[in-house]
């Protein structure tokens, strides 16, 4: 079973590429490089707060959507 970290790098690199973002664009808008960022998608590193805040800001979504990782529900956040 997948950690709570690689859920939500999963679900993220899907929100991210959904919205068709590069990691390059996406960490850009954030404010973090793309390293971390890579490290994020993959379930290595876990943002802090303030990350997950932006996040949320440069894609119009609410936080908790990150964490909800039932499948098909990338669209409906838009």
């Amino acid at each position: 079973m997948a950690s709570l970290r690689q859920k939500f790098g999963s679900r993220l690199r899907s929100i991210r590429t959904e919205r068709k973002l590069t990691q390059e664009e996406f960490a850009e808008l954030v404010g973090i490089s793309v390293d971390f960022l890579s490290l994020i998608e993959r379930g290595i590193n876990a943002p802090s707060f303030e990350v997950l805040e932006q996040m949320g800001k440069s894609l119009g979504m609410p936080v908790m959507a990150f964490f909800d990782f039932r499948k098909g529900l990338v669209k409906a956040h838009r």
